[in-house]
């Protein structure tokens, strides 16, 4: 590698951005397909459940400030996949402010119904902003 690209901005830029797009790919995916798995595999329901409430909130705030700062890093490198990783960031407000205490309510009167709907969008979600991430981290390995 010459000299000149490693003391590029642009190259500590790029290098920053595709790092913040892999750590939410690599996060999103092991919360959502292995934690809840292994909670529920290894505690009572209750403790899993009670587990889970408390996970997601910080987990759903790291999707938006890691979504966020890789989408600032990326704006001047790749505009397209700067835009995916603002709408994963602003996609996941909603989530974590209405879908979220949702799904609790939902769970906590019973109604099965209304939380598999809701747990089916969340995850529906979930997977949309993985595949996002992923796409941006393909683009920037091309």
């Amino acid at each position: 590698m010459e000299e000149v690209m490693w003391s590029s901005g642009a190259f500590w830029q790029q290098a920053a951005a595709i790092l913040a797009a892999g750590l939410l790919f690599g996060g999103m995916t092991l919360f959502s397909m292995g934690f809840a798995a292994i909670l529920f595999a290894s505690l009572p329901v209750d403790d899993a459940r009670r587990v889970i409430r408390r996970a997601f909130p910080p987990f759903y705030l790291w999707v938006f400030l890691t979504s966020a700062g890789a989408g600032v890093l990326l704006w001047s490198v790749d505009e397209f996949s700067a835009w995916l990783m603002l709408i994963v960031a602003i996609s996941t407000i909603p989530n974590r402010q209405v879908l979220m205490p949702a799904i609790n309510i939902a769970s906590d009167a019973g109604d099965k119904k209304a939380f598999a709907r809701l747990h089916g969008l969340s995850v529906g979600i979930t997977l949309i902003h993985i595949l996002m991430s992923a796409v941006v981290l393909v683009r920037l390995g091309s």
